[in-house]
C-alpha cells in the first residue's frame, strides 16, 4: 500500500493549524513565561508583555530574534492558536482595549495551543492510507477535539486536556504501528531513549520508532529517517543535514526549528525548511 498522504483531506483538516500572526494580538510574546537562557535573553513571567512587542502585536527584532538572544522564539509553533482565541474565543478583543479579559485570554492561550497540535495530529494521521482501518476513530476523534476549541473561555480553560491527550496518543500509536508495519525488515525501537550526542551519522532509522526520544545534539547527518515516527522528539541542536525525513511522522514545525540542517535535508511536503538552516 502507498505511503503517500491524501493531500486534499489533509491541507482542509490542518486549515487553521498554522500561525497567523497578522491576526493575533501577540499571545505568545505576553501569555507565556520565558527563563534567562540560551534560548532567551531575559527572564519574562506569564501575563507580562515581552519588551519587543510593538503597539500593532508584531515582534520588534523578529528578522533579528536568533543574533538578540530569541532563539527560543523561533522554534516556538502556536499551531494557529493564537488567531483561534484573539478571533473567535473572545471575538477580536484586543486585550489591551478590553483589560478585563486580559488574564483569561491570556489563561486560554496555552491550553488551545495543546488542542491544535493534537488536531496537527490527527489530521496527518487521517491522511496516512495505512491508517484507514482506523480513520473512522480518528475522524471522530479530530471533530470531537475541533469542537472543544469553539467552546467559551471558560470551558476551554477547564478541559482536562492530559486526559484527553492521553485517549488520542493511543491513536496516534495505533497509526505509527500500521504505517511503520508496510517498512520491510527490522525496525528499530528507541522510543524515549536517551540519545543526547549520540554518533548517529548515517544511521538506518526508516520505520524507527522514537516517540519522545532526547537526542539534543545528536550527528544524524545523512541518516536515513523515513516513515520514522518522531512524535515528541527533542531534537535540539541534532544535525539533520542530509538526512531524510520524508514520510516521517508527527513531525512539526518546531522540532525542525530547533534542529539544524542543510539544503540537502530532505523534510515532508507540509513543513518548510527554516531560515537559519
Amino acid at each position: 500500500m502507498s505511503q503517500k498522504r491524501e493531500a486534499s483531506t489533509d491541507d482542509e483538516d490542518r486549515l487553521g493549524l498554522q500561525a497567523d500572526c497578522s491576526n493575533c494580538f501577540g499571545l505568545c510574546c505576553v501569555a507565556l513565561p520565558f527563563a534567562r537562557s540560551a534560548d532567551f535573553a531575559v527572564d519574562k513571567d506569564a501575563g507580562q508583555p515581552c519588551a519587543n512587542l510593538r503597539a500593532d502585536f508584531r515582534c520588534g527584532i523578529h528578522t533579528r530574534l536568533r543574533e538578540r538572544g530569541f532563539s527560543g522564539c523561533t522554534v516556538f509553533d502556536c499551531f494557529g492558536a493564537g488567531q483561534k482565541v484573539s478571533r473567535i474565543t473572545f471575538g477580536g478583543q484586543d486585550w489591551r482595549k478590553a483589560a478585563g479579559t486580559a488574564r483569561q485570554m491570556f489563561d486560554v492561550f496555552p491550553v488551545m495551543r495543546q488542542l491544535h497540535e493534537l488536531l496537527w495530529y490527527l489530521a496527518e494521521a487521517i491522511a496516512l492510507p495505512p491508517a484507514r482501518p482506523i480513520h473512522g476513530e480518528l475522524r471522530r476523534a479530530l471533530d470531537g477535539t475541533e469542537r472543544l476549541t469553539l467552546g467559551s473561555a471558560e470551558e476551554i480553560a477547564e478541559l482536562d486536556v492530559p486526559a484527553l491527550r492521553h485517549d488520542i496518543n493511543a491513536l496516534l500509536l495505533k497509526t505509527s504501528e500500521l504505517v511503520r508495519a508496510e517498512v520491510p525488515g527490522r525496525k528499530r525501537n528507541h522510543r524515549g531513549a536517551d540519545l543526547i550526542g549520540a554518533r548517529l551519522k548515517g544511521a538506518g532509522l526508516r520505520g524507527a520508532n522514537l516517540r519522545g526520544a532526547c537526542l539534543i545534539a545528536a550527528d544524524l547527518r545523512n541518516a536515513d529517517l523515513r516513515t520514522a515516527d518522531l512524535i515528541g522528539v527533542d531534537f535540539r541542536d541534532a544535525d539533520l543535514s542530509g538526512a531524510d525525513l520524508t514520510g516521517s511522522i508527527f513531525l512539526t514545525q518546531s522540532q525542525l526549528n530547533a534542529a539544524k540542517g542543510d539544503a540537502t535535508t530532505k523534510l515532508p511536503p507540509t513543513l518548510t525548511r527554516p531560515a537559519h538552516w
